[in-house]
């Protein structure tokens, strides 16, 4: 597996424009290192083939009718060219390790109309889609009402596994079930082969796909001694499964979804916005990926957003998207949609992040090493996109919280009652 993150010719034929980009993403990398380090690997490369050549040309006339004296010559010459060779080969592998290091930390390229900001206040709104409401009584959060009904305990997730952690019960279960039959169902109409994906992935793929395995950034649990992590999204699952192949051209688009575990630790997520099912240690997706040609990869992008747009448009939850700002875009998105829904329960009534889709473009895919054969018979890099359909635990909140009833009951959205088998979740007698 290879670890290219952008084509190092083009980090040196754009080094301005690279800096650049790295100072908007408000990320830390040296840029100017992976040239230095790319030119001495070239130079190396060129020295060690012309050593190999020196080497063949010696064993072709070794094989010529020869005096002793020149055999002899021939062989002391041998022996310091397979000297030399293993001395620049040396200097090459040391140089390709550090080369790789270094152009591991150069995110991708931002789209030239992301707004540049440093966090998601910087965010620019596109547009608003549904009403938000409107009630004639105090709105509780999520967390008094899923408890008070008894669908939700955060107790006992604590106690047996440590704060972030809950419980669903009753209807609770009923509800997130609902959410993935109805996910599954609304991309099985746009093509989508659905999957049930490992919970478990080795870091050279979590590295392939963006993900940082270890260290304190790292937001994944590490397998000690194993060299795998628990999953922090399908994402990580669908992007390898075709690590190392060259695809047809014919069967692309690729439409996967994946339905999976979710395990990220959170470090440093603490405060009002983190509470309850917002932001947790363990959660369900479904997870929508693409594998197309680069030049359809800003479409698909749009197509992805609209799905997810659907998806909310059927659960009748206000929303808004937003343009994803060059600082919140991670290093592997070229460009970054979020769905924001309305959350009465969040500090009095907030937008909160329920969904977001990324167009990779070709950076998971030089990484992972993924290509199609195009037309001229060559190899190239395939497109990579990704995006939420249901994170099940921040759907919960949007829905809890805008369907609450002023008697504390929760009425369950139409398109969720053919799944669930009920229409609203009233407090236990």
């Amino acid at each position: 597996m290879i670890f290219i993150m952008l084509d190092y010719r083009f980090i040196k034929e754009n080094l301005a424009a690279v800096k650049k980009n790295i100072t908007d993403r408000n990320m830390h990398a040296d840029a100017d290192a992976v040239v230095t380090l790319f030119d001495a690997r070239t130079e190396l490369v060129t020295e060690l083939q012309g050593l190999q050549a020196k080497r063949n040309e010696n064993a072709q006339k070794m094989k010529q009718k020869l005096e002793p004296e020149e055999r002899n010559q021939l062989v002391e010459a041998g022996k310091v060219l397979k000297t030399e060779i293993a001395e620049v080969e040396a200097k090459l592998g040391e140089t390709e390790k550090k080369l790789e290091e270094a152009a591991r930390l150069i995110p991708n390229m931002a789209h030239p109309d992301a707004p540049v900001g440093k966090e998601d206040k910087d965010n620019t709104e596109v547009k608003r889609v549904g009403v938000v409401p409107s009630f004639d009584f105090e709105p509780k959060d999520h967390v008094q009402l899923g408890e008070a009904l008894d669908i939700v305990d955060f107790d006992a997730g604590t106690k047996v596994s440590g704060v972030k952690f809950y419980y669903l019960k009753n209807e609770g279960v009923f509800l997130e079930q609902a959410l993935i039959l109805y996910g599954l169902n609304v991309l099985r109409k746009h093509g989508f082969t659905p999957f049930i994906t490992p919970d478990i992935a080795k870091e050279e793929i979590l590295q392939g796909i963006g993900f940082i395995p270890r260290g304190e950034e790292s937001n994944v649990y590490t397998l000690e001694g194993e060299g795998t992590c628990l999953v922090a999204t399908a994402e990580i699952t669908l992007g390898g499964y075709h690590a190392d192949e060259i695809l047809s051209q014919t069967k692309l688009p690729l439409l996967y979804c994946g339905l999976s575990h979710c395990f990220r630790r959170e470090a440093g997520a603490a405060g009002q916005f983190s509470k309850g099912l917002y932001r947790v240690h363990q959660f369900t997706k479904l997870e929508m990926f693409v594998y197309c040609l680069p030049e359809e990869s800003d479409s698909w992008h749009e197509k992805l957003r609209a799905i997810e747009e659907e998806l909310f448009i059927g659960l009748d939850i206000p929303f808004r998207v937003v343009d994803t700002c060059t600082g919140d875009l991670g290093a592997p998105a070229y460009r970054k949609w979020d769905l924001e829904a309305w959350m009465p329960g969040r500090n009095g009534g907030e937008w909160g992040e329920i969904t977001s889709t990324s167009n990779c473009t070709d950076y998971q895919a030089r990484r992972l090493n993924v290509r199609y054969k195009d037309t001229d018979g060559k190899n190239k890099f395939v497109h990579m996109l990704n995006g939420t359909a249901i994170a099940v635990s921040r759907a919960l909140v949007a829905i809890i919280e805008n369907y609450q009833q002023k008697d504390g009951s929760i009425k369950v959205p139409a398109a969720l009652i053919p799944y669930c088998g009920f229409d609203t979740i009233k407090a236990k007698k």
